[in-house]
Parts: C-alpha cells; structure tokens; sequence
C-alpha cells in the first residue's frame, strides 16, 4: 500500500519521463535506449573524465578472486582492481603529456630478462642455455590453445605483458621526473652555513604542562570548527553509525537434552522397520558393531571416522581418565565436546612413539601415486628384493643406493625422510601402510614395504620412548538449534524490528528485554565488516542507500564464522562527503593540539615584561641558556627537540628580545647572544648531493601527489 500510495504521489512526474522518453523514441528510436542506459548508469567510476565500465570492472574482480585462490572477500578483490586500475589511468595521462611510448621490443627484452624465463627448462636449448625461439614457440602454442578454448594460460600471459609494459612506462616516467630534481652549489652552501652556523642564547621557557588541563578543556564544537577549517588535512568521507542487538541462533535446553537422547539411542543395537524387507529388522549400535566407518556413515555421524592414536592429554577431559583406565570395547558417553554430543568406543591400544626419524629407498611402478616410472609391478619388486640384499646389514650400502635410486626430495640425503610425528604419520595425507610400519615396529627394524607409491625399503632409524595410545570410533552429533527454538529467536527479533518501526527507542526496549546494544562508528561506504558481526557488506550498502534516514531500522540475516543469527539495526548516525565526523583517530590526535593552543594562549597573556630576567619572575620561572646550537640539531638543554625556536634563533638580531614563540613544549621568549658561522669550504658538492638525495628520496610520493591532482570519482559502493 506504501509504495502505491508513493506512485500516486508522483504521477504527474511519472508521466512527465515515460511522456519524453516516447517522445525520443519517436525522434529517433535509439535514443530512448540511451535515456535509460546512460553511460553513468554503467561507470563503476570516473578518471581523470574517462569512465571505468562495470562489465570490465566485474570480469577483472572475478579474475582477481580467481588468483587469490578464493582468500580474498569481495571488497578485498573490488579495492584491489579499483587501486590498480585508477593507478594505470592515473599514469596514462601522465605519459600521454610527456610523451612516453615504450614499444613491443622494449616489452620483449624486458620479459626475457626475467630470472623466471631465463631459468625456466621450458626456454633452454640441448647445452642448457636459454633459447629466444622456445620462447616464442611456447607463446605461440598458448595463443592456438586459446583460440581452440583453453584460455586462461594466454590470458595470464597477457597480463604479465600488460604490466610489464606498464613497470617499463613508469621508470621512465619517474627517471624524467627525477632528472628535474637538483641543487645548486649555491644551495649546497646554504645548506652547510644554515645547519652548522652555532648560536647561543638566553631564554625563558614556560611548559605548557604548567597549565592544568582543566582550565584549557577544548570543546567537541570547537575541534569540529578547527577540523572543518582544515578539512583537506582530514579528507572528510561521508560515514554512518549504527546500533544494533544481535540474536544468536542457539540450542535451548530442551534442543541440548534431545540431542544427548538421540545419541544414546546409537549406543545399543535397535530394532527398525525396514520397507525393503517389509519386516522388522535388528540395527547394531556402536557397541556391538566392527565396521566402524559403515556404521558413522550409515547413521550420518556429523564427524567422520578418526583413525588417529591419542595419548591421554589429546583426549577431551571428561573422558580421558575414564578412556584410559577402559579396555577394547568399552563404549562411553555420551559426553558434550566442543559442540557436539558424542560415543565413542576404544577400538585399539598400543604402546606408541610420539616421533620417528626413518629412512627409505623407493622403487615405483606404473600406476602407483605421483609415478612416472615405466616398471612393472613384477619388475619393480625383483628390484626392489634385490636392493633389499645388499642394504638390509649395510648402512653405507642403504645411503649409497638411496642416493641413485630415489626420485624424491630424499634423494642427496641417503633417503632420509627425517623425524615425522605420530599425528602426521595417522593422518589423512601420509600413507596409512608406511606410518604403521615406522610406528608399529622397533627402532633398527627394516623390511619392504608396498604402499600408495610403490615398493619401499623402510628403516627405523631413532624413536622417542613409547606411551599408552588409544584408537576410538567416535558417533557425533552437532548440537543444533530445533525450529521451534529458531521461531522463538526470530519472533523476538521481529518484535524488535516492528517496535522501532513505531517509534519505541532502541535503549528503552533494550533495556526492557535485557538486550546488549552495540555499536559500529564511522562506517565508510566501502566498509565491509562491522565490529561484532565481521563481514556484513549487506548491512553497509543498507545504510548507504540514498533514500536511507536517520533511525531508520530493519532485520538482517547474519552468518558471522558459521553461526547463524539475526540482527536488527539501526541508523542512528550519518555524514555526508562534504561533511566531518569527529572519528577517535581525529579525537585522539587534534584534541592535544588544540589543547596546547588553549595553554600557549594563556602562557603569552602572563609572559610580561621587557627583559627576560622580568618575564622569568613574572611567570616563576628562571632564565637559561643554550650552546653552541644548530639547525642540524635543534635541541635545547633539559627541554629537548624544539625545531620552531631554533629556526627562529636563526634569523633573529642578535641581543633582541623576540616575540613569544609557540613551541614543541611549551612557550619561548629567546635572545640569541653569539651566533658563529661555519668555515667555509672550498667545494660544497657533498652538500649539493645530499639535497639531491634528499629531494630523490621523496621520488615514491609521486603517484600520491597525481592521484591527489586527478579529477577521480567513485561510484564503487553503489554497485558492491
């Protein structure tokens, strides 16, 4: 009803657009598509007057997810294109004015410089050089692949060109700009008499930490005037702060209870009906079954099956007693562990080393794991029989053989494969055959043994001392919250949600319903997380929205490290571009400024008088002197670095009483009473160079100040 009530409200403006768009169509039929689908519609930005096209923007974003191999969010991703690209356009502009054109031969001899083309056995020739025609030929063939479909090779191919050319237009670009960074032996000289011209002087310094801050309080008004007053100092964003209370999707009580029950309904054999035997039919339960990755699959056990060894401090706590005093069989829970509800049954005890060191020599054969061998299975095991001859009472022999035989990253090391823990030896990714022969026999101990990756000679070489390990099946179950406890929670966020609709206030029912209000300030437009709920863009793009007002309030669907919840929010506070919130970081670092201002101001009331001797009674403080300063080392005696006075010392008459200066510390009145020139030299260019260096060294602020001077527009948070 609202939003019809709001096209009746603007009907005459409705028919007034549909009115002229016939009427352009009319005129020229291309035009009314022209109308609707403005350039600006589709211009993720604008730079330097050159609009940045959404469907480019959004192929290069999926591409850039794509490489970062799914690590990098959406903004991430969205911010990383946009820097990229508005640094291209940004140079580009700069290069077309300077006239900078890098050809494709400065392209090719730049890529086949790289060390990984250099190197790559894929470019070397039959003597192990490195071949410009394979080169060429690999690319070529990319190139065919493409067009037959495979793509992504030719495509990332392309993009290294693309940014080599682009690091080839920027050095020289930056080599122009350095050219024009220089001294004069004039300078060099001024700079030398400047830093090392030595002054002494009488001064009298008056600490603004003498005033007590709380007769110089500065007001929120008055840093938000100084912050509007330098607002290209803080570069104002438009912002927005929300409050919110967060429902957490959790089990009840009663969702704990029937959780336990169901589990321990698995401990027993039980009696189901089946409809494929039309009868009833007995189901063992974890007590009574032996195969044990059949029966957690069959009754959908929310862990799969562990066939790791624990020691007794690896087990949960309400456990490990009972577990380890057990034996084979025993059955226990159900006990709650880290969410779950589970039983779990000890099906093995041994005595395990927590770490072997071992040793092997490997013989595949087709079709074992990562092999290229071309060996039988018959022939690889006379192989492997026959080494086993010479190496099983030979150590030397083993180390010799091992080094001609292996394939892998133990050859050169006597097929030494090094210590290996217990829980990397049980684990999924290292083979089960191998890690029961290191870990089931005695240090010393050497056999063949076939695994996943063919025939191998396996040595025990050391062993830590063996513990007590135990194997257990464990049935788990997640403890869940029931629909009916879903319903519960997200009535009362519903309830929230429609009592700030009517105008109640946040805290009023909040403290009502015993919620916890929370907080996130000074949210930018690109923000992607908030603090308390992570990764919410859904909520920040909300806020945003240009018909979004102030107390305005809505529920979100919210999944914060896998849990699910709800939160209702609301928009308790914003700023546009042209205005400036007072943020923390701003608070944090104007307020002391300002504060000192307040204190200089008050210091310079009381510091009368016509001679310092005066000013230091006036002010109940005393006369000091300071040596031998310079610019070079701006420090003053028992206050510490004050660059402002002593760059006033420098140019001051001398015997003259100065105005009040404001400095570092405090406030100064100073008189310079001796000021010795340096020695002059013959040659200055040491100085000359080090300015040079200097002004060189400020080479990477380039692209801020050309990104400062471009014309830039953003209009990334309308689209993400």
């Amino acid at each position: 009803m609202a939003i019809l009530s709001k096209i009746r409200d603007r009907s005459m403006f409705l028919i007034l657009i549909v009115g002229l768009a016939l009427f352009a169509f009319v005129l020229d039929p291309s035009s009314i598509q022209q109308f609707f689908s403005s350039s600006k519609v589709n211009s993720v930005g604008q730079i330097n007057g050159e609009d940045i096209d959404r469907d480019e923007f959004a192929q290069q974003v999926e591409a850039y997810k794509t490489q970062s191999g799914g690590r990098a969010t959406q903004m991430q991703a969205v911010n990383a294109v946009w820097n990229s690209m508005v640094s291209e356009k940004v140079f580009q502009t700069q290069l077309e004015k300077a006239g900078i054109v890098v050809g494709e031969k400065d392209i090719w001899d730049a890529m086949i410089a790289l060390p990984e083309i250099q190197n790559s056995p894929l470019f070397k020739n039959e003597i192990n050089l490195f071949d410009e025609e394979k080169l060429k030929e690999y690319i070529a063939n990319m190139k065919d692949e493409a067009e037959t479909g495979n793509k992504q090779a030719w495509m990332n191919w392309l993009a290294t060109e693309k940014s080599i050319k682009q690091n080839l237009e920027r050095q020289a670009y930056s080599s122009l700009v350095s050219i024009g960074l220089g001294a004069s032996l004039e300078e060099g000289k001024r700079d030398y008499m400047f830093d090392n011209t030595k002054m002494d002087a009488k001064y009298v310094f008056v600490p603004y930490s003498s005033i007590p801050d709380s007769i110089s309080l500065v007001s929120k008004d008055e840093i938000q005037k100084y912050v509007e007053e330098n607002s290209k100092r803080f570069k104002p964003e438009a912002t927005r702060t929300l409050k919110y209370v967060k429902f957490d999707i959790v089990p009840s009580e009663t969702d704990d209870a029937n959780a336990k029950i169901l589990v321990e309904g698995f401990i027993s054999d039980r009696e189901e009906y089946s409809n494929a035997a039309k009868t009833t039919v007995k189901i063992a339960g974890l007590k009574n079954t032996s195969n044990y990755e059949a029966f957690l699959n069959d009754n959908k056990s929310d862990l799969a099956i562990d066939n790791g060894y624990k020691y007794k401090s690896q087990l949960p706590v309400t456990i490990s007693e009972t577990v380890f005093e057990g034996l084979v069989g025993d059955v226990f829970g159900p006990y709650k562990d880290n969410g779950y509800y589970k039983i779990s049954k000890i099906v093995e005890t041994l005595q395990l080393p927590d770490s072997v060191k071992s040793s092997h020599i490997i013989v595949p054969y087709i079709g074992t794991t990562r092999s290229t061998s071309t060996k039988t299975k018959d022939e690889a095991k006379k192989t492997i029989d026959s080494i086993f001859t010479l190496v099983k009472n030979s150590k030397t022999k083993f180390t010799e053989i091992a080094d001609v035989v292996n394939s892998d990253g133990t050859k050169g090391k006597g097929g030494d494969i090094g210590w290996v823990r217990k829980d990397q030896a049980f684990s999924p990714g290292f083979d089960k055959d191998f890690a029961d022969f290191i870990y089931k026999n005695k240090t010393g101990s050497i056999d063949v043994v076939e695994t996943a990756f063919g025939f191998h000679i396996i040595r025990i070489d050391e062993q830590t001392a063996p513990e007590k390990v135990v194997k257990l099946a464990t049935f788990a179950r997640l403890i869940e919250a029931s629909e009916e406890t879903e319903n519960i929670i997200f009535e009362k966020a519903e309830t929230l949600t429609s009592n700030l609709a009517d105008g109640k206030k946040l805290e009023d029912v909040a403290t009502e319903l015993n919620y916890n209000v929370q907080s996130a300030v000074n949210l930018k437009a690109l923000s992607e997380s908030i603090p308390g709920l992570n990764n919410q863009r859904q909520i920040v793009q909300w806020s945003f929205d240009q018909e979004r007002e102030l107390n305005d309030s809505k529920r979100f669907d919210i999944d914060v490290l896998g849990k699910r919840g709800y939160a209702v929010v609301l928009l308790s506070g914003k700023t546009e571009k042209d205005g400036i919130v007072l943020s923390s970081d701003i608070l944090l670092n104007v307020r002391p400024e300002l504060t000192n201002k307040k204190k200089a101001g008050l210091i310079i009331e009381k510091m009368k008088g016509a001679t310092l001797e005066e000013i230091a009674q006036i002010t109940n403080t005393t006369v000091r002197t300071a040596s031998s300063v310079t610019l070079a080392s701006p420090l003053l005696s028992g206050v510490g670095n004050e660059p402002a006075i002593v760059g006033a010392m420098s140019t001051l008459k001398l015997e003259e009483l100065s105005d009040k200066i404001e400095g570092e510390k405090g406030v100064f009145v100073v008189m310079v009473t001796k000021r010795e020139a340096s020695v002059e030299l013959e040659n200055y260019e040491t100085f000359r160079n080090k300015i040079v260096t200097k002004l060189k060294g400020r080479s990477y602020q380039l692209y801020q100040v050309l990104q400062d001077a471009s014309d830039i527009q953003d209009n990334r948070s309308k689209f993400y």
